[in-house]
């Protein structure tokens, strides 16, 4: 199901990693196809959060490489980065957490004020970029998280369980919303869940990690439309309802 290494954003190649006597990951071995949008679920402690890491840059593995196009990956520089917290400066307004984000990214000033609305636009927020963070909810918290790491110009977009903290409703909104513009952008994303149903809705690929040292117990490629279709028919659909039965068995067996 893996696409070769040459045509790969991301590559592991047999990562594994320890925290002291402890095997917390591995071995394991990947290649992710730009474009794509891998989803890794399984059991809590299993490991999703430190891969994420390891190919965000901010861990090293204990043995193995991991590349992306063919590099070591720098911590904060490499990848969009949104986490279960949305980590905004609280002192500043909507608009300036995004505009921060184009800064650092060395937009130029002039550009900084024409992209920060577009920004919000794409994630539904154009109504509030002079509101504090504070002002706003936690749903809108999240996707202006999301519009900042889409404001980083590179192609890979990490995230680790961004919606776990959200009420039911504005969670299922933000994935569509996150389905649409990845859809739209055509950046590679790792995903991290420990929801099946999430999974298969946001995923073109999706990985199933044993219990701890997490290893791919399962590698199912998810053949759903990713446009042009609403949401809810794409969860009726039968062939829906199959890959979540299949990745749902594979995460209760893996996590024994």
């Amino acid at each position: 199901m893996s696409s070769s290494p040459e045509a790969a954003a991301i590559t592991v190649d047999g990562v594994e990693h320890r925290y002291g006597a402890v095997a917390a990951v591995g071995p394991v071995s990947l290649s992710v196809p730009a474009g794509a949008f891998l989803v890794l679920v399984g059991a809590s402690g299993c490991g999703k959060s430190t891969l994420l890491r390891l190919i965000a840059g901010f861990e090293q593995p204990t043995t193995g490489t991991v590349r992306i196009d063919g590099k070591v990956p720098e911590p904060g520089r490499g990848a969009g980065l949104v986490f279960q917290q949305p980590r905004l400066l609280p002192w500043k307004t909507v608009g300036g957490n995004v505009e921060l984000a184009l800064r650092y990214a060395g937009v130029p000033r002039e550009e900084r004020a024409k992209r920060v609305p577009k920004l919000l636009d794409r994630v539904g927020l154009h109504d509030v970029a002079e509101r504090r963070v504070w002002q706003i909810s936690g749903g809108q918290q999240q996707r202006v998280a999301i519009a900042r790491a889409l404001a980083v110009p590179n192609p890979l977009l990490l995230l680790d369980e961004p919606f776990a903290a959200l009420d039911a409703l504005t969670r299922e909104r933000l994935q569509e919303d996150l389905r649409q513009v990845t859809a739209e952008t055509g950046r590679t994303c790792v995903f991290v869940t420990h929801s099946v149903d999430e999974a298969v809705f946001l995923g073109s690929r999706v990985i199933v990690l044993t219990s701890r040292p997490g290893r791919v117990a399962l590698d199912q490629d998810i053949d759903l439309p990713r446009t042009g279709i609403e949401p809810d028919e794409l969860r009726g659909l039968p062939s829906y309802a199959a890959l979540r039965a299949t990745i749902g068995h594979a995460v209760r067996d893996a996590a024994v």
